[in-house]
């Protein structure tokens, strides 16, 4: 036994039995594009007689060690050789959903087998939906992201001006139709200039090219806000209508006032003057009574002759061709003799008392 320990390790010293016994497979991990091809890669250290390939548990292909190509239907694998070192590649072509799972390669001795895993995703489509949208400076804005027919669910990311955005200002939510996935993510931000905003959906098999939907947000200037102004407008016009009306109170009651004022001026004034006129209580002037006015149908005194009495109720003196009133208080009051004559002379003629008093 020690011999035979000290045989192995001078085989493996010198690149023997204990190299020889390896290989390696990439990827491990494979996601591709339905319709699209992949390819896995054995490298293997010594010799051997052949390699198989084993795709969602069926074998699907043999490599001989002698054959440099090898195909079948969908499936192709040729090999290489540098030195003692082999390189193998395992084409499947126009992959499909059905082939997703495990892809293992078996290399014939001690070098045992490896696997992968295969995956086969679709890319759907998306689409912002609301389009190139215009707001005013500092509106919030609102924009909603939906992908569809998509496997697996992809990851749904922002990004404005070129910059990833937080991805605490949207939100993403999946459904499962059927064997695909629907997302929607809807992001808010506040708009202060023109932004470049893109929607990008991203699955593995499309890392470094995701899908993406891109929208403009146009900012145009804020109108002025007038709410202040026209609060500020009706303030001072109502404080103003207030004193308009105070000092309108103040001038109808002082001009009230002032015609109460003139009005009593004046009754005093007319007071003061019927006092001074001799106007009585009742506002008649008095006077003295006319002892010269004789009615028609009264009676003369018997000390005065009838024939010295007029039919006019005054009475002529002798010799004189004026007629003066009896116990008249006017001092220089005649009567027209010869006008009164007339009057007598004619008793057809309607009686007319006419004096003209100085």
């Amino acid at each position: 036994m020690a011999n035979l320990f000290r045989i192995c390790l001078l085989l493996c010293a010198t690149g023997g039995l204990c190299l020889r016994n390896t290989f390696q497979l990439v990827p491990l991990y494979a996601p591709v594009l339905q319709g699209s091809d992949v390819q896995f890669n054995a490298t293997v250290q010594g010799k051997w007689d052949f390699v198989t390939w084993n795709v969602g548990g069926n074998l699907i292909l043999v490599v001989p060690a002698t054959i440099n190509e090898t195909s079948s239907g969908q499936f192709s694998a040729t090999h290489s050789s540098v030195g003692d070192t082999s390189r193998v590649e395992f084409k499947i072509h126009n992959t499909t959903h059905n082939q997703t799972g495990d892809v293992i390669c078996f290399v014939q001795g001690p070098y045992g087998s490896k696997t992968a895993t295969l995956q086969v995703q679709d890319r759907g489509d998306v689409n912002i939906m609301e389009g190139n949208v215009t707001v005013e400076q500092g509106q919030q804005v609102e924009l909603q992201c939906v992908t569809t027919a998509w496997f697996p669910a992809p990851n749904v990311t922002w990004n404005l001006n070129g910059q990833p955005v937080n991805s605490s200002l949207y939100n993403t939510t999946d459904e499962p139709i059927g064997d695909y996935f629907n997302s929607t993510s809807v992001l808010k931000f506040q708009a202060a200039s023109n932004t470049k905003v893109e929607c990008l959906a991203i699955i593995p098999a499309i890392k470094e090219n995701p899908q993406s939907s891109t929208v403009h947000v146009v900012v145009v200037p804020k109108p002025p806000d007038w709410t202040v102004l026209i609060a500020l407008v009706c303030s001072f016009g109502g404080f103003a209508l207030l004193v308009l009306l105070i000092l309108g109170i103040i001038f109808c009651i002082k001009r009230r006032k002032k015609k109460q004022t003139n009005y009593q001026d004046e009754m005093r004034k007319v007071r003061t003057h019927s006092q001074l006129s001799g106007t009585g209580p009742a506002g008649q002037r008095q006077g003295q009574v006319n002892s010269g006015y004789v009615n028609d149908n009264q009676v003369t005194s018997t000390s005065v002759p009838p024939s010295e009495i007029a039919d006019s109720g005054f009475f002529q003196a002798n010799g004189s061709n004026i007629v003066e009133m009896p116990n008249g208080n006017s001092n220089h009051a005649e009567i027209d003799y010869n006008h009164a004559n007339h009057i007598l002379e004619h008793p057809g003629v309607k009686k007319h008392r006419h004096a003209t008093v100085v």
